[in-house]
């Protein structure tokens, strides 16, 4: 008797709340004599805070609360982040913060907030950031930590002495904003001691502790709420809304909201780190790479957010994409006073794989060797790096390796390139689409990857029983857009043997789920999956062994299938779940599993490879791309729809990234000249091109029916395909990203001028 619900299109919990309105985000939330905040920002990069007089402010009609660095608790929001601070350190930080009754008297009040501050040095480049002469931002030094992340497999210099040929290329990538739809938003009400909280959140748990350590709040009293989020990206934390909000709602005795413009979303938010990363590579005369050294200056801005792990996944395509026993890489962390770098859809991976694999191409190319050839050599296989094990054999295995001697649990890379590549057709000798003009030229561009596979952090789900016959999924996880409440329930239902339909969930809420990581590094389908799927397991046993109590026959003689337990023999109806669910008087049949995911023997990682033609017009230097094929190695599929969704998704998303998005900050004065989509060039729909999706046939043993991490991965290989197939197109290398109209004719009249 099969149950076949994992592996098909089963349509997504929340698309008919989202289709008919009836979705709730934190911006449609409203209390009975909610307050509305705004905050004061600074208009320097970096200042100390003197004095404040809020005096005219509050006493101001409609103004109810005002807050200051002087007069918050003394808590951190992360080791950097005060709840306010007497000193600022971009154009933007957060200066105080009122509450009134309207978004228009809370205006007022902000400009009768009088500040005095005293200019200080101010520094937005991350090199001069790291000389001995630049002011400090925090502490003693910009270089985060004080010396920089270096890890090594093997020896590089022996590497290079192998090499018959040696080549070192430079690249710099832009800070990027997420842009989401919805800007970040949070409110804040008191009833006595207990607090509750709604905003948006990647993880309500980590947001309960964050919020309760900062203020001294028992974390008994705190409560946060993930209401629905117009798309996440991994940028809609790290910051200090929630902390403000909560304390604007205690001195007023009021709820209290405050949402974001999107000028303030651009500016105080949080961005993709701009970076300048060199890759130095030896090779043989064959093509086999004998050396890799990549070393990544990555600006995290203001604050340290998320920045040390950005750092480090900037490095791992260096590391263990290529099969190489002579690895090394550096990353160099500094702060600047820009607006602040965070968390952003696949965390250093897009920006280190631009470098590497940009650099790879050019290496094929100086060796004669097609770019395909060249990777289908040298790419890491299923049997892992050289080397030796160093990770204890009884610890499980970081998904960002350095060391050699463990196999990957899966591995579909190959098939990604030879799959990709035939779908593409980058083999055949017929000839390139015609350009509408002599002016426009065809090019074709691919490039590979590899990325963390799904385990995370600790993970744990409830499942229930209910009286109807219904089945609850619990967990603490946020559904931050890419669906994992549908594929978690798939997981569930496939399990237990009853349909998807009868799945109910319940996610986002501190005081009724269980513990949960917060939604990130494609983590959450696999990591809270697992823990699902063995509560799912528990609970179908305790259901057959009630029922075969009841029916006072063998439990191994039952089964279950949709509503119904079964006699498994001749598939005769024998109770319904309800009847079941009656059986246990008042009592709850339930079952919660908590476990660490990953493996102690392999390495679990995901992997694709990406292949895109564009038109590129000689004239006014426009890229358009024309035809994109995506292979990924994910495991085994869950939802075929939402994993296309993923993939289209992050390509589209990450053509801006490529090709025209970039936070731009004044160097004179520190401010973000371009914090509107007016400036900020997102691509449209309009130029979004066709998006052919492959995935490996592969399962993954360890992940959850053979399921591995995909959110994230789509986002990695567009600028490395697409600036390959704009130097195909008109000869051409773009190595300062975006691959704007005005670089690439830069280029083009440089490369005029040398013949």
């Amino acid at each position: 008797m099969e149950n076949a619900v994992v592996g098909t299109s089963a349509p997504r919990q929340d698309l008919p709340d989202k289709l008919t309105g009836q979705a709730k985000f934190t911006s449609d939330i409203k209390l009975p004599g909610m307050l509305f905040g705004k905050i004061l920002r600074s208009p320097y990069p970096h200042a100390r805070i003197l004095s404040i007089d809020t005096s005219k402010a509050e006493a101001m009609p409609g103004v109810h609360a005002v807050l200051t660095p002087f007069d918050v608790p003394e808590g951190r929001l992360a080791p950097d982040l005060a709840i306010l601070d007497t000193k600022v350190r971009f154009v933007g930080d957060e200066v105080a913060a009122v509450a009134a009754d309207d978004e228009d008297t809370a205006l007022e009040a902000l400009k009768a907030v009088e500040v005095e501050y005293e200019p200080l040095s101010f520094v937005t480049d991350a090199e001069e950031a790291l000389r001995p002469s630049s002011a400090p931002i925090h502490g003693s030094s910009n270089l985060v930590g004080g010396k920089p992340l270096s890890l090594t497999r093997g020896s590089v210099e022996e590497g290079f002495r192998q090499a018959d040929r040696i080549f070192e290329e430079t690249y710099t990538t832009p800070a990027h904003s997420g842009a989401a739809l919805e800007t970040r938003a949070a409110i804040a009400m008191w009833e006595g001691p207990k607090l509750t909280v709604w905003k948006s959140s990647r993880g309500v748990h980590a947001d309960r502790i964050s919020i309760s350590s900062a203020l001294g709040i028992p974390r008994d009293d705190v409560r946060v709420i993930g209401p629905a989020m117009g798309a996440g990206y991994g940028t809609k934390d790290e910051t200090r809304l929630a902390a403000i909000t909560v304390l604007l709602a205690q001195r007023a005795g009021r709820p209290v909201k405050i949402e974001l413009t999107r000028e303030e979303e651009f500016v105080a938010g949080r961005k993709r780190h701009a970076t300048k990363t060199t890759v130095k590579v030896g090779v043989k005369n064959d093509g086999t790479v004998t050396a890799v050294h990549a070393t990544t200056i990555m600006d995290t801005g203001a604050y340290l957010s998320s920045g040390p792990g950005v750092v480090r996944r900037a490095g791992q395509g260096a590391l263990y994409l290529y099969r190489c026993a002579n690895v090394r890489y550096d990353g160099y962390l500094a702060y600047t006073n820009q607006p602040s770098g965070g968390s952003y859809r696949a965390l250093g991976a897009p920006q280190g794989h631009f470098a590497l694999e940009t650099t790879m191409t050019k290496i094929a190319m100086a060796l004669g060797m097609d770019p395909l050839d060249f990777r289908l050599k040298n790419h890491v296989g299923p049997e892992g790096q050289p080397g030796e094990r160093i990770t204890p054999a009884d610890e499980i295995i970081d998904t960002q390796p350095v060391e050699g001697g463990i196999p990957f649990s899966s591995n579909g890379l190959r098939q990604c390139l030879e799959n990709g590549a035939e779908a593409f057709g980058w083999s055949d000798p017929a000839p390139k689409p015609r350009p509408a003009s002599e002016a426009k030229k065809i090019g074709r561009g691919m490039c590979m990857f590899i990325y963390r596979g799904g385990p995370g952090s600790r993970a744990q789900a409830r499942v229930r029983l209910n009286r109807d016959g219904t089945v609850q999924l619990i967990a603490g996880l946020m559904d931050v857009g890419e669906g994992n409440t549908t594929a978690i329930s798939q997981i569930v239902a496939q399990e237990m043997g009853v349909r998807y339909e009868q799945i109910s969930t319940t996610f986002g809420d501190s005081s009724t789920t269980p513990e949960a990581p917060i939604t990130s590094g494609s983590t959450a389908t696999f990591s809270t999956g697992l823990a699902a799927k063995q509560a799912a397991g528990e609970l179908r046993a305790g259901i057959i062994r009630l029922a075969a109590e009841h029916l006072a026959v063998p439990e191994e003689t039952l089964g279950i299938s949709g509503d119904d337990i079964i006699d498994v023999g001749s598939s005769r109806r024998l109770l319904g779940l309800s009847d079941v669910a009656r059986l246990r008087g008042e009592g709850e049949l339930s079952a919660e599993a908590s476990l660490m995911p990953g493996s102690k023997d392999f390495i679990v990682n995901s992997f694709g490879a990406h292949f895109a033609e564009v038109e590129v017009d000689t004239d006014t230097g426009n890229v358009r791309v024309l035809r994109y094929v995506a292979a990924h190695d994910s495991g085994r599929i869950l939802n075929p729809n939402l994993a296309r969704n993923q993939v289209e998704g992050g390509v589209s998303q990450m053509l801006g990234f490529a090709l025209t998005e970039q936070m731009i900050t004044d160097g004179r004065n520190g401010a973000t000249v371009n914090a509107s989509f007016l400036e900020h060039k997102g691509p449209t729909i309009q130029e979004y091109p066709d998006i052919e999706v492959l995935f490996a046939d592969i399962e993954d043993p360890v992940g959850p029916f053979g399921a591995k991490g995909l959110g994230e991965p789509p986002s990695i290989g567009v600028a490395p395909a697409v600036v390959h197939a704009i130097y195909d197109a008109v000869g051409v290398w773009i190595h300062d990203l975006p691959a704007t109209p005005d670089k690439i004719l830069n280029a083009l009249s440089l490369k005029e001028g040398e013949l």
